[in-house]
């Protein structure tokens, strides 16, 4: 499943660049699929759904910092345990129930994302 970020947020900033996958942004950023990735153009993601790479995502939160699911591998394929959890001082990096995927989809979509890295 993919981490979220909880309204505990305290907005310190120390998720967003220990993530893989560039899945991490800050309130109200907008996001891309090809950030931080090998994405570019249209694609077709895992879950089947269309996307440009490119074009600008809005914001899942005006407020804190966030998680893109679609992004989120868990870090599977870069790391033992995911590294937001891992440096956040509130411990407010926590599994989100909403976005259950089993290990070998992470490790799929992580090999999407980033190809033969």
């Amino acid at each position: 499943m993919a981490i979220v970020i909880t309204d505990e947020c305290i907005n310190c900033g120390a998720c967003e660049p220990e993530c893989p996958n560039t899945a991490i942004y800050e309130g109200a950023d907008d996001w891309r699929y090809a950030d931080g990735t090998d994405l570019e153009g249209n694609v077709v993601l895992p879950n089947g759904k269309e996307a440009d790479a490119n074009e600008a995502q809005e914001p899942i939160s005006d407020e804190i910092y966030y998680i893109v699911p679609d992004k989120c591998t868990e870090c599977k394929g870069f790391h033992e345990e995911p590294q937001c959890a891992a440096v956040c001082p509130v411990d407010c990096c926590v599994p989100d129930d909403e976005h259950v995927e089993t290990e070998e989809e992470l490790l799929g979509k992580q090999k999407f994302m980033h190809g033969d890295e």
